[in-house]
C-alpha cells in the first residue's frame, strides 16, 4: 500500500477546483454565522450536516472565525474580513489568557494572527490601534501557552496538554506557532523573581521533546518501533520529569498510529523547519542560554531506553536543530505516504481493529463509506499541508528530489480532497469537507441510519485546514507571495500581484 503520486500535478491545475471550493466555503461560512448564536457554545463538528458543540475544551472557535479570514485572503470580499475581524475582537479574548488549553496556536494564531498577517501584507486596512491590539494578544497568547511547563529529566520541558502535567500530545506541535509570533514581536515569559524566560528556547525544547518521545525511528525503543510511526500522548513522571510510555486518546491504542496526530506531527515540523529556516545561528545560541534550563543530564533515557550517543537525533545545539527536525519531518511523512490509501486519504489509526477486513485497502482510493472503519479526511487536509511545506523547505535547501517528492505527494492529496465525496456540495450541509472523524474510541462521532462507521460529517479544524491547505496553492496558483504564520523579509512585501488584488477588493 502507498500513495500513487502525481509527479506532475500542479496548483494551477488545481486552480478550477480550488476556485470552486472557496464558492462553497463562503456559503458555509455565512450558514454558521445565521444559524448558530454566541449561546450555543462553540461549534465543533456536525450532526446531520448541521454544526455542534462538545464540552471537552475549547480548541476550535478560533477555527471558526479565521475561516472568515482566509476567505477574505483568498477572495478579497471584505465582508468576510469584517466578519473575521469583528468577531476575533468581540470573543476571542477569554482565549488568549486562556490557561487550561495547549491550543493557543489554534485558536488565537487562526485569528489575531491572521488579522495581523492581512494588515501587514496591505490586503486589508492598515488601522494601527488594531495592529498593536492583535500583537498584544498573540504577546500574551504565546506566553501564556509556554506557561503550561513541565520539566523533563534532561533539562529540557514540554508545554502539557489539558489532561495535566503528565501530558505531550502531539497536537500541541502546531501550537507552537504562538510561541514563534510572540518570541519575533520581541515578547518573552516572565517567572519567578523577574526571570525573562525565553520562548524561542521553550519553542526548541517542546519540538525536542516531541521528536524524542512521540516520534518512532525504528531503533528498537519497543516492539512496535516502526520508523515514522507516531503517540498521540507521551506520558512522564512529573515527579522527575523522566518518559513512561505512549498513550493515545482519540487513537485506538499507544502502539497503533492515530493519523490526525500522524498529520500535526508532519505539518508542525516542516512549519517549524520554515520558522528555523530564517532565525540565525546567534538567535538559537541565545535562546539555548536564556537561564530556563537545568543542568542537562546527557545520560537521561529517551523513549523508554538510554542513548549511546544523546547528541544523536534531538540534541538540542544550534546547528543540530533543523537536522533532527527535518528527521522527524520526513520520517513521519514517509509514513503516512506508506500507509494512507492510494489516493491520498488515511483510515483513522493505522491498527483499527478491522483494518483486516478491508482487505488490501492501500492499494485503491479510500471508501469513506466502508462497512468497517472510518476514514479522516481532516488529517489527510493537514498532512497535505505539511508535504506541500516540507517539499518547499527541502528544495529551498537544494534538495530537489525530495523537495518534488513531498510537494507533488501534497498536491495530489489535495486533489483528492477538493472534489466529491470529499468536498461538501449540499447547501443545507454547514460543512466543507465530509468524512472527518473526532474521537472514535469516545462514540461521539454521528452514524447515520444505514451506516455502520461514522461518515459525511465534518469538524472545524477539518474545514479550517482545507481552506488553509487551498490558500497555500490558491496564492501560488495566482503568483502571489508565499503563505506562512510568521515575518519574513522575503515574504512580509506583497507581490505585484497581491497589491492588485488587495487594490481590487477596496
Amino acid at each position: 500500500m502507498a500513495v500513487t503520486i502525481d509527479p506532475d500535478l500542479t496548483a494551477g491545475q488545481l486552480a478550477p477546483r480550488l476556485e470552486r471550493l472557496f464558492e462553497l466555503s463562503a456559503q458555509k461560512i455565512l450558514s454558521l454565522e445565521r444559524t448558530r448564536g454566541p449561546g450555543e457554545g462553540t461549534p465543533v463538528f456536525t450532526v446531520k450536516g448541521r454544526y455542534t458543540s462538545r464540552g471537552w475544551t475549547e480548541w476550535t472557535q478560533g477555527f471558526q472565525f479565521g475561516s472568515a479570514l482566509l476567505q477574505f485572503d483568498a477572495t478579497g470580499e471584505k465582508r468576510f474580513w469584517e466578519l473575521g475581524r469583528r468577531r476575533t475582537l468581540e470573543r476571542m479574548a477569554p482565549h488568549v489568557s486562556h490557561m487550561g488549553v495547549h491550543d493557543h496556536g489554534f485558536n488565537n494564531v487562526s485569528t489575531y494572527g491572521n488579522l495581523r498577517r492581512l494588515m501587514r501584507e496591505g490586503k486589508a486596512r492598515h488601522d494601527a490601534r488594531e495592529l498593536e491590539l492583535c500583537e498584544l494578544a498573540l504577546k500574551v497568547s504565546g506566553a501564556v501557552q509556554a506557561a503550561r511547563w513541565t520539566r523533563t529529566v534532561d533539562g529540557g520541558g514540554f508545554i502539557y496538554s489539558f489532561n495535566g502535567p503528565h501530558s505531550l500530545f502531539i497536537d500541541t506541535l502546531r501550537s507552537l506557532r504562538s510561541l514563534a509570533v510572540a518570541h519575533q514581536l520581541g515578547h518573552g515569559l516572565m517567572g519567578e523573581q523577574d526571570a525573562r524566560i525565553s520562548l524561542l528556547g521553550r519553542l526548541m525544547d517542546h519540538a525536542r521533546a516531541t521528536a524524542a518521545h512521540n516520534v518512532y525511528y525504528g531503533e528498537n525503543r519497543d516492539a512496535y518501533d516502526v520508523p515514522g510511526r507516531v503517540a498521540h500522548e507521551a506520558v512522564f513522571n512529573v515527579n522527575n520529569g523522566s518518559f513512561r510510555c505512549p498513550n493515545s486518546q482519540q487513537g485506538y491504542s499507544p502502539f497503533s498510529t492515530w493519523t490526525r496526530g500522524l498529520a500535526w506531527a508532519i505539518l508542525g515540523f516542516a512549519e517549524q523547519l520554515e520558522f528555523f529556516r530564517i532565525l540565525s545561528e546567534q538567535t538559537l545560541e541565545e535562546a539555548l542560554h536564556d537561564g530556563d534550563r537545568r543542568p542537562t543530564n546527557r545520560d537521561a533515557p529517551r523513549g523508554g531506553r538510554r542513548l549511546r550517543k544523546p547528541a544523536e537525533g534531538t540534541a538540542l545545539q544550534p546547528r543540530s536543530i533543523r537536522r533532527w527536525m527535518l528527521r522527524a519531518a520526513t520520517v513521519t511523512a514517509d509514513y503516512y505516504l506508506a500507509t494512507a490509501c492510494a489516493d491520498g486519504i488515511p483510515m483513522w489509526d493505522t491498527g483499527a481493529p478491522n483494518l483486516h477486513r478491508l482487505g488490501d485497502y492501500g492499494s485503491r482510493a479510500a471508501d469513506p463509506f466502508n462497512a468497517w472503519e472510518p476514514v479522516d479526511s481532516s488529517a489527510a487536509a493537514i498532512a497535505a499541508q505539511g508535504l506541500v511545506r516540507l517539499g518547499h523547505y527541502l528544495a529551498g535547501q537544494g534538495d530537489a528530489g525530495g523537495g518534488r517528492r513531498y510537494r507533488q505527494a501534497g498536491l495530489t492529496v489535495a486533489r483528492a480532497l477538493l472534489a466529491e465525496p470529499y468536498l461538501s456540495t449540499r447547501a443545507s450541509h454547514q460543512g466543507l469537507l465530509l468524512h472527518s472523524v473526532y474521537h472514535r474510541p469516545s462514540g461521539w462521532d454521528y452514524v447515520a441510519p444505514g451506516q455502520k462507521v461514522p461518515n459525511g460529517e465534518s469538524s472545524m479544524w477539518g474545514d479550517y485546514h482545507l481552506r488553509e491547505l487551498a490558500l497555500l496553492l490558491w496564492r501560488e496558483a495566482r503568483g502571489e507571495t508565499y503563505l506562512a504564520f510568521f515575518d519574513d523579509a522575503a515574504m512580509a512585501l506583497a507581490s505585484d500581484a497581491s497589491r492588485r488584488h488587495s487594490r481590487a477588493s477596496k
